[in-house]
C-alpha cells in the first residue's frame, strides 16, 4: 500500500482526490493539505509515496516546491492548465493530470505509481529513481527531446544552456549543470570541470589535467577542474590494473 498526501489550494479538489484515494485499495491517505508549505511539514513527519500536488498554489508553486525537495516521493501533478506539462515532466514527475480529472484516469496514475513502486522495492530503492532509468526528456525547439544515457558523449555548460553531446548530433536544452548532474546515475557520469560532465564509459585516456574522449571519430580533450580532480582519480583508480 502507497502512502499518500495530496495538496490543492481548492477544497473540492481535495475532495474529489480523497473520494478516489478512498476508492483504491492500493492506497492510503495520510493527510490533505492546502499550501506546499504544510506539505513540506508532512512530508517531514510522515513516510510518504505518492504526492498528488497541484501546480498553481498561492506563496509557492508546486513545480516550485518540488525544487525545494531532496528526496521528493513520487510526484503527480494535477492542474486546470496544460502549458505546464513539460515543466512536470523535466522534474520526473510520474504523471501529469488535467483537471477535471476522471477515475478513469486517475486509477491510470495509480497503476503506474503502484508499477513504479514495485520495481523500486526489487531495486532495493524505496522511490524510483534515475539509477534504473536509462533514459530522461528534455525540452529543445520547443518539444520533449528523449536522451539515452549510453548515447551521452559529455555535457558541456554554457551560462544557463548546456550542450548534451551525443554519439550522432546533440542537444541545446535551457538547464543548469547541477540540474542535469543530480539526473544522472551515480557511477556512470561525472562532474569533471564546473563546465563539463562526461560519461565515464567514453573516456579513452586521462593525461595531465585533461580527460580525452572521442567525439565523431576524432579526440575532444576536456579540461579537469582542480576542485573535481581528487574525486575523478579517485573513481579512475578503482577501476585500474
Amino acid at each position: 500500500m502507497l502512502n499518500v498526501l495530496i495538496v490543492d489550494d481548492e477544497p473540492l479538489a481535495l475532495d474529489v482526490l480523497e473520494t478516489y484515494i478512498g476508492q483504491m485499495q492500493e492506497l492510503h491517505l495520510v493527510k490533505r493539505c492546502s499550501n506546499a508549505l504544510e506539505a513540506n511539514e508532512a512530508l517531514k513527519s510522515n513516510d510518504i509515496d505518492l504526492m498528488f500536488l497541484d501546480i498553481q498554489m498561492p506563496q509557492l508553486t508546486g513545480i516550485d516546491f518540488v525544487k525545494t525537495l531532496s528526496k521528493p516521493p513520487m510526484i503527480v501533478f494535477t492542474t486546470a492548465y496544460p502549458n505546464y506539462a513539460i515543466q512536470g515532466f523535466d522534474l520526473n514527475a510520474l504523471d501529469y493530470l488535467l483537471k477535471p480529472i476522471s477515475l478513469e484516469r486517475f486509477v491510470k496514475s495509480v497503476n503506474k505509481a503502484v508499477e513504479h513502486a514495485g520495481l523500486a522495492q526489487r531495486d532495493g530503492s524505496p522511490h524510483p529513481s534515475n539509477e534504473t532509468q536509462e533514459f530522461f526528456f528534455v525540452k529543445a525547439d520547443k518539444k520533449l527531446v528523449k536522451v539515452n544515457f549510453d548515447d551521452i558523449i559529455y555535457i558541456e555548460g554554457l551560462k544557463d544552456y548546456v550542450i548534451i553531446r551525443l554519439m550522432h548530433g546533440r542537444v541545446i536544452t535551457l538547464q543548469t549543470m547541477k540540474s542535469l548532474e543530480d539526473r544522472l546515475p551515480n557511477g556512470r557520469f561525472k562532474r569533471i570541470h564546473r563546465s563539463y560532465i562526461v560519461a565515464m564509459d567514453k573516456i579513452t585516456a586521462i593525461e595531465g589535467n585533461m580527460v580525452e574522449v572521442q567525439e565523431k571519430d576524432k579526440p575532444k580533450l576536456l579540461p579537469i577542474g582542480k576542485n573535481y580532480r581528487d574525486d575523478l582519480l579517485e573513481m579512475i583508480e578503482k577501476n585500474r590494473l
